[in-house]
């Protein structure tokens, strides 16, 4: 069954050299009842454990059934424990934290039985060893005698060719040594049973052969029975399945409460580490994204989306309350040219000079802190920062004046844009000094956004066979509606008549042609009056028309509003969508895309100064650094912690379980207590959410941390534990299993 020949085993321990056993020849075969006697050091336990597969030796040649062992590896030699071997040891090596029953079940479990089959066989074991009554015990409570029936019992429990025995009757009495000794005898009938004693007295009986060593040597081999020799047969077992590992997992995560709290309490540091570390560098990274600029874009309110449709063709209201039904919209501006303009507001006693972005008052949201909403549409409230001097101090003075209104795209005042007054104001702690939200009513928004649309068009004036490129800037044949100019028809200054035949430009017709990113369109008026500086106030809609002014007017063309409607008012084509929650402006972006609409996040286009780009690039190398950091500090303080598993893990090795199989049940103990850490630490957030746990801490990882986000920390937390239980693994099972024992990770 078993030989050795010429078999040595050395010790290497800082750099001294230490005999185990040398040019050892023996062999043992099944049928056999073997006593190795011989004072303290001799070498007897060395050589069960290189019989055992438990360690490994340096010369020589060890066959078994033949079959040469000098070229095997760990896992050869964890399949040759798992077939032949069962050992009781010295010093026990149970699991101290399991019960009795759970520690003969394990090595049942680890050869590939189930729960249900491995129940009867370890009662049954339980009974012989008379241990019944403590089945529900745990063994760190037995006495010394106990603890040894429980690892006689689990070596029992494989039904393996070979048992290996050091020392069994140690701890026990006289009448159990006996009974044990017996049992031990009974089985070397069809097994082979090598026992290592210091009391050959006790076994003598029993024994049929004899070898006792002295100083590393075999110094007798002597035969005391004959025996009718038998044949080994393997022990076929199957690997164990996914449920009992988890099974396993469990039992080893929570049985040692002690090490379940500290691995706790460090899985927490790491989760709250990750959580505050990556919530804090977002934070940083949306707030510097607000900090750029934009020449293209004056509204970059951090909740704008910019849409369209990839064809550029109109957006119905249909398409435009879907969008509004969507989880995170706030608002939506239809044709939103206006809001990247700038309105100038100056006071009519020329005292006051305010200028900002027009946003619709729908937008507009908390109580103000001066002043009223407005209730009518000459009627505004301004939003800006409270150290502003205007806003802070003189608004009393600001709120007694009445303003005129212009805009980026013009300087031409026209009839109704006059006598706006501010009504109220909202202080905003982000906002620059002396920069300016201006909100008025939907009506007005309305009014100025047809304005605006012109503004942005290319408008064409064919009159009198010539064409005439608009200039916002002056009056000449630019367009403007007024409500007594009837339909089709087109009011003109007298100054035109010395371009027409006979100074007569009655009836004559006007062709007006627009063109713009979206749309081109035309319409046809006729000439049917002239207007003056005299009679202009009499013919036109004008209530604020004073004579000085003539000269802003002379030279427009009035049409009638339907008219200038029809060109400049048509359907949607762009919008901004505002959305209530800007963290989550990404996810909304999303669907939209996904309603096969084109989108610009504003935000995302503004160009970031130099400085910051550096300081983005410092802090994601910082930020790796810590995680890096992070890993090595809790990988030593969770191998000081697992320290006392190396016990565990080696003796499970012992019992036959290969060393994937004890990586694996590592890994999934770690595993465990890192998704009990993250989830708890979850449920703290989402408690905050909830607003039942109030913490600043919290609110911002609430705040800025998406359900993605989530995902890359709890895959990282994998990942960490992953390589903790790896390098920690890597460093317990890189030795033979009783190098691994004899030294502390």
């Amino acid at each position: 069954m078993i030989k050795l020949k010429n078999v040595s085993k050395f010790y290497y321990s800082k750099g001294v050299i230490a005999s185990g056993f040398t040019k050892v020849n023996l062999e043992f075969k099944i049928g056999e009842f073997i006593a190795i006697t011989g004072e303290s050091g001799s070498g007897k336990s060395t050589l069960l454990n290189v019989i055992s597969g438990l360690d490994t030796y340096e010369e020589g040649e060890m066959y078994i059934n033949g079959q040469e062992t000098s070229h095997y590896l760990e896992k050869d030699w964890e399949d040759y424990r798992r077939k032949y071997i069962g050992n009781i040891y010295q010093n026990f090596n149970l699991i101290n934290s399991y019960t009795v029953y759970q520690n003969i079940e394990l090595v049942l479990i680890l050869n590939g039985l189930t729960k249900k089959e491995a129940k009867p066989k370890v009662l049954d074991l339980i009974d012989k060893v008379g241990l019944t009554k403590f089945r529900k015990t745990k063994v760190s409570k037995l006495s010394g005698g106990q603890k040894q029936r429980v690892a006689i019992a689990r070596a029992l429990a494989k039904d393996v060719p070979i048992i290996i025995a050091d020392e069994p009757t140690g701890s026990l009495d006289k009448r159990s040594a006996e009974s044990i000794i017996k049992l031990l005898s009974e089985l070397s009938k069809d097994k082979l049973v090598i026992v290592v004693t210091h009391n050959y007295e006790q076994i003598s009986d029993y024994a049929t052969r004899k070898i006792t060593m002295h100083d590393g040597k075999v110094l007798e081999d002597k035969k005391l029975k004959e025996v009718k020799y038998g044949v080994a047969e393997e022990n076929h077992y199957k690997n164990i399945n996914l449920f009992n590992k988890l099974k396993l997992g469990f039992r080893n995560t929570f049985n040692v409460a002690p090490k379940f709290i500290l691995l706790l309490i460090v899985y927490l540091f790491i989760v709250v580490a990750l959580m505050t570390e990556y919530s804090s560098f977002k934070k940083s990274e949306y707030e510097s994204s607000k900090s750029g600029y934009n020449y293209l874009f004056k509204d970059l309110d951090e909740s704008r989306i910019i849409v369209n449709k990839k064809d550029k063709s109109s957006i119905s209201e249909e398409e435009i309350n879907k969008i509004a039904s969507l989880d995170n919209i706030k608002h939506i501006m239809k044709n939103d040219s206006i809001v990247d303009q700038t309105f100038y507001l100056s006071s009519s006693d020329n005292s006051y000079y305010i200028d900002g972005t027009p946003k619709s008052i729908k937008q507009l949201s908390g109580k103000l802190d001066v002043g009223r909403m407005p209730e009518s549409d000459n009627e505004i409230v301004i939003v800006g920062s409270k150290k502003d001097y205007y806003l802070g101090q003189q608004y009393d003075e600001l709120m007694s004046k009445t303003y005129n209104i212009e805009n980026n795209s013009s300087s031409l005042i026209q009839d109704d844009i006059k006598d706006y007054k501010i009504v109220g104001i909202k202080y905003k702690k982000d906002i620059e000094d002396y920069q300016y939200q201006l909100y008025f009513t939907e009506k007005a928004i309305d009014k100025f956004q047809v304005q605006s649309n012109e503004s942005y068009s290319t408008t064409i004036v064919n009159f009198l066979g010539k064409n005439h490129k608009i200039n916002s800037w002056e009056p000449a044949y630019k367009i403007v509606p007024n409500n007594w100019v009837p339909l089709n028809e087109a009011y003109i200054t007298e100054d035109y008549k010395y371009e027409c035949p006979k100074e007569n430009c009655l009836n004559q017709n006007i062709n007006i042609h627009i063109s713009n990113l979206y749309y081109e369109d035309k319409i046809d008026v006729h000439v049917t009056k002239y207007y003056n500086s005299k009679n202009i106030s009499s013919i036109l809609e004008l209530p604020n028309y004073n004579k000085e002014e003539f000269d802003l007017y002379n030279g427009i063309i009035f049409i009638n509003p339907e008219n200038y409607n029809n060109l400049y008012n048509k359907d949607t084509y762009q919008m901004s969508v505002y959305v209530k929650d800007a963290h989550k402006i990404a996810e909304t972006e999303k669907e939209l895309n996904k309603l096969d609409y084109k989108t610009l996040v504003v935000k995302n286009t503004l160009i970031q100064p130099t400085a910051s780009v550096i300081i983005r690039v410092l802090k994601i190398i910082v930020t790796i650094i810590l995680v890096a950091t992070l890993f090595f500090i809790t990988y030593f303080v969770i191998k000081l912690i697992l320290k006392s598993r190396n016990i565990y893990y080696t003796t499970i090795r012992m019992l036959g379980a290969p060393k994937k199989v004890a990586r694996q049940l590592l890994i999934i103990e770690l595993f465990i207590v890192a998704n009990i850490a993250y989830f708890a630490f979850d449920l703290c957030v989402y408690l905050n959410h909830l607003g039942t746990i109030k913490n600043s801490t919290l609110q911002t990882i609430n705040e800025y941390l998406t359900f993605n986000d989530y995902g890359l920390i709890y895959l990282i937390l994998v990942l960490l534990s992953f390589l903790i239980s790896e390098k920690y693994a890597a460093k317990i099972f890189k030795k033979s299993v009783m190098n691994s024992y004899r030294e502390e990770v």
